[in-house]
């Protein structure tokens, strides 16, 4: 077995969402979770199906993030993976509609920041470890930290 790292790159504007499912039918099953959490989200999804003709499929309602979503869920190659990119809409705006798909198992990331993933390769194929998303801490936050925090919540919208 072999441990490797794929860094998944991708433009500053764009979140995604790294999971695991099991059937065919996740692909479709995510485009109507995805349309159905917001009328402005921009996103592309693909998926590393696991048999039969083991292909990356994909949907998505903007032709550049689908392409970025296939490429970069090819790049992982993983079974059952998928990965979700957003434009105009971040992971919080849709992760529950999406963990509420039936077919998907788990999330490993949901993140605007750089992404490695941590794979296992054998002769079989490859699995997900886990993920390193973003850079390890640089220190702990004063009280000018925690009022900056606060103030980028409210900017966002995400607290009053």
């Amino acid at each position: 077995m072999d441990i490797k790292t794929v860094k998944l790159d991708k433009p500053e504007d764009v979140n995604i969402i790294v999971g695991q499912s099991h059937f065919i039918k996740t692909v479709e099953d995510l485009y109507e979770a995805l349309v159905g959490s917001s009328t402005s989200i921009k996103f592309g999804i693909g998926f590393c199906e696991s048999s039969g003709p083991c292909l990356v499929r994909c949907e998505g309602n903007d032709e550049a993030l689908k392409k970025l979503a296939q490429e970069l869920a090819f790049k992982i190659g993983a079974g059952h993976s998928f990965i979700i990119v957003l434009r105009d809409a971040f992971p919080i705006n849709v992760l529950n509609a999406v963990k509420n798909v039936q077919e998907v198992c788990s999330i490993y990331c949901a993140t605007a920041n750089t992404v490695e993933i941590l794979l296992a390769e054998t002769e079989q194929g490859r699995g997900i470890l886990g993920v390193i998303d973003g850079y390890k801490p640089k220190g702990i936050e004063t009280d000018k930290d925690v009022k900056a925090r606060k103030d980028l919540l409210r900017e966002f919208k995400y607290k009053l």
